[in-house]
């Protein structure tokens, strides 16, 4: 009996780590596959051209828009009264989606809890929208430029308002605290899942302006690979 329980151990961990390498290698050449091959960068001096940011914390991936252009007031949507901190002179907003309940329960991923991956894995977790107000964002490895056509700005904009659930003019949109006194989430529109995750939700929200990135970005790097990091 317990040599037969030892084997079948051994055939499950032989399982998993089979199926979590098919994983990487399926995300590694996923990530891969270009979509939009033939979208260019605008030049720097384009008056046509809009500078947002991709930024990374190595884990997750976020937009990082300018707070006002002639496209979109980020300040109606997304007010700076919302967070604890609001009367800074912030500049930009950074924009990323994820899950309910890692975002708001799992501070570190040592927080991570085995019924929220298997939530994730074989069903999905509702959607949230994480928002950061910063005041002139310094570019570098983890933080890098991006510049679109005003015309797929407003497509990027647009995309994002349509993560946003409708709320009536005469109410505050629901949030929940964010990790400190900048930040804030908002319910959102999605289902988190292992193939929908909040790295492919910046891809698939950059693909939808038509730029250049991966089909499948389950993790940050398949997004980054896609945005030099211009002090290199």
């Amino acid at each position: 009996m317990v040599q037969a329980a030892r084997r079948a151990l051994k055939w499950l961990a032989a399982a998993l780590g089979l199926a979590l390498a098919g994983f990487l290698l399926a995300a590694w050449v996923g990530s891969s596959i270009a979509r939009n091959p033939d979208w260019r960068e605008p030049a720097a001096d384009d008056p046509d051209a809009v500078e947002i940011m991709v930024e990374t914390n190595g884990v997750h991936t976020a937009l990082v828009l300018p707070l006002l252009t002639r496209e979109k007031d980020w300040r109606a949507v997304f007010p700076a009264g919302d967070v604890a901190a609001p009367h800074e002179p912030y500049s930009h907003v950074s924009v990323s989606w994820g899950e309910r309940e890692v975002f708001l329960n799992t501070p570190t991923w040592w927080d991570l809890r085995p019924k929220t991956v298997m939530r994730i894995v074989f069903g999905g977790g509702d959607g949230l929208l994480h928002i950061a107000h910063y005041v002139r964002p310094a570019l570098g490895e983890n933080i890098r430029p991006l510049r679109l056509t005003r015309a797929q700005y407003a497509v990027l904009v647009r995309r994002i308002e349509a993560m946003l659930p409708p709320v009536p003019l005469s109410e505050p949109r629901s949030r929940y605290p964010g990790y400190g006194d900048y930040d804030v989430f908002y319910p959102a529109r999605g289902t988190y899942t292992s193939r929908n995750t909040c790295n492919q939700w910046t891809s698939d929200t950059l693909a939808a302006a038509g730029v250049r990135t991966g089909w499948w970005t389950p993790f940050a790097g398949g997004v980054m690979k896609w945005v030099p990091d211009l002090r290199k």
